[in-house]
């Protein structure tokens, strides 16, 4: 699986060869106030650990004993490329069915090589700021939900790779497992990672020591590997990596295989569900002799839970393999039967029917499946899985609490509070009752929140809460004497350029005695044209 550096659907994301079309549905639209609502059913954890102990090899978790108890652990954890265009919303029930989601991916910065970035584009920082992402996290668990990070991917530097300084690599994922409050990891590792002994080496090291600051301060961290896999379960290196990784002191709650491109353009394989099970049997057999190279012998149904699988929906890299709904719906039983600790898909971004240009046309996109489906056909298939991560809340209801009526204050706002008299062209964001929402299309008088009979109705995407941290609006001011000051005296001319409060405006007729308005956005029947941007305004017209 691949990571977004460029965000264009031409260049960026996913594990794809060649994306052509980046036409998406309708219907990311999220419900405007929910006040309670039954969560996708979740009713235990994932993972069982033994306690036997090997030398220099601890487990922090304990032995389920019960087969019925590590049957119904299957987690359903779709991932979802950050960086693609157009930004997935993830926060939105309407474009996620799923209860907790796989972000991918964190990788080095190309600058500096012990930074953590998304997809080498944004900064931590830039990501809750350029794409709200925080806001979005905060939103998503508001509703019962939560996030998993996965680390590397098919593009880009995995961090120990090219981090080569022992405490700045536990530094880097230390911050992103701090700043998301973060419950379980994923490190992706392909390409020459895979079998590059010292990045293995401080990658587990790193990680092992994160993991067990975690856990002394009363907090899980569950970590997954996520690795390439063949008809016959991993590779020879893939093995070594995983127990690599167990020697670096790393408590690994399983083995993710990405169950894709198992063929090639000469022989691509045509029963992917027959070859993703196949995987999967050999695999098992393959993590049973790492675990008993370690002294500790997993039970049949133990060593399921330790496995999980990721098949590419739809069209993958391999022309002629495709993972069909009906693959899907196998795949869900097949998880469900043997206890498989979690089934993920590439990608949320993905889970949609190609535009009808590309009718009867095998595509290879990342914001589209190219087979017959309706919108997060395959999501809602997974969704009957009941296990969520073991360090995760577990329950079958989340009942959301109403939102109080906050007065909201532009000290305080990250965007202009919303009036029911401006105009609002699409994308713009507000803030009303201290919730931040983003137009989706042209709108007056359409108060964010509001009830309708449908959620995509509203124009307004609900993104997340106000943040405590978040910085208050507010334009560039420009220093005295750049232009006139406005006064109500001269009859400007149309273009005329003038300050009012420190900010620039230019006259788009003749007007005499009209203030330039410091309500925004500013409506075309004001007299003067803001020359300046806000935070929350429409990158483009």
């Amino acid at each position: 699986m691949g990571s977004t550096r460029n965000t264009d659907d031409s260049e960026a994301g996913g594990s794809i060869a060649a994306a052509v079309a980046d036409e998406r549905p309708d219907g990311d639209e999220l419900p405007s106030e929910p006040t309670e609502r039954l969560s996708w059913v979740r009713v235990a954890a994932i993972v069982a650990i033994v306690g036997l102990v090997a030398a220099g090899f601890a487990f922090a978790g304990k032995r389920l004993t019960a087969d019925d108890e590590l049957l119904d652990r299957s987690w359903s954890v779709p991932y979802v490329d950050v960086t693609l265009t157009p930004t997935y919303q993830f926060q939105n029930p309407q474009s996620n069915p799923a209860r907790d989601i796989a972000l991918a991916f964190v990788v080095a910065d190309p600058d500096e090589p012990c930074d953590p970035s998304w997809g080498g584009a944004y900064s931590l920082d830039d990501a809750a700021r350029d794409l709200e992402l925080d806001r979005r996290i905060t939103q998503l668990r508001a509703a019962g939900g939560d996030i998993m990070v996965s680390f590397g991917g098919q593009a880009n530097s995995e961090l120990a790779f090219v981090c080569t300084d022992d405490a700045d690599l536990a530094s880097a994922y230390r911050s992103v497992v701090e700043r998301y409050d973060l419950h379980a990891i994923d490190l992706d590792i392909e390409n020459a990672d895979i079998a590059d002994t010292p990045s293995i080496e401080r990658r587990a090291q790193a990680v092992a020591t994160v993991q067990a600051e975690r856990a002394a301060a009363g907090d899980e961290l569950d970590v997954w590997l996520t690795l390439p896999a063949s008809r016959s379960g991993l590779t020879d290196d893939g093995v070594a990596l995983v127990t690599a990784t167990i020697d670096g002191g790393v408590d690994l709650t399983g083995v993710n295989l990405m169950t894709m491109n198992f063929g090639s353009a000469d022989e691509p394989t045509s029963d992917m569900l027959a070859a993703t099970k196949a995987a999967l049997e050999a695999a098992v057999g393959q993590v049973a002799d790492i675990y008993r190279g370690q002294g500790v012998a997993l039970a049949d149904s133990e060593r399921w839970t330790k496995l999980g699988a990721t098949p590419m929906i739809g069209q993958n890299d391999v022309i002629g393999e495709v993972f069909t709904l009906d693959d899907a719906k196998g795949l869900a039983d097949f998880a469900m039967a043997k206890g498989l600790g979690r089934v993920s898909t590439w990608s949320l971004n993905r889970d949609a029917p190609c535009s009808a240009s590309f009718a009867d046309v095998m595509v290879l996109s990342n914001t589209c499946s190219s087979v017959a489906q309706e919108p997060l056909d395959f999501a809602n298939v997974f969704t009957v899985l009941p296990g969520r991560a073991a360090s995760l809340p577990q329950g079958d209801a989340v009942t959301v609490i109403d939102r109080p009526q906050v007065a909201d204050d532009p000290a305080t706002s990250p965007y202009p509070i919303w009036r029911p008299d401006a105009q609002y062209p699409g994308s713009y964001k507000v803030v009303r009752r201290g919730m931040v929402y983003e137009a989706k299309w042209y709108n007056q008088g359409a108060e964010p929140g509001s009830t309708t009979g449908n959620p995509w109705d509203s124009p307004w995407s609900l993104i997340g809460p106000v943040q405590p941290d978040d910085v208050p609006f507010a334009p560039t001011t420009l220093a005295p004497g750049t232009h006139p000051e406005w006064s109500p005296l001269p009859l400007y001319s149309r273009g005329e350029m003038v300050l009012f409060d420190g900010l620039p405006y230019e006259a788009r007729w003749p007007n005499q005695g009209e203030p330039p308005s410091l309500l925004f956005p500013v409506g075309p029947d004001s007299a003067w044209e803001p020359i300046f941007t806000l935070r929350g305004e429409p990158t483009s017209p």
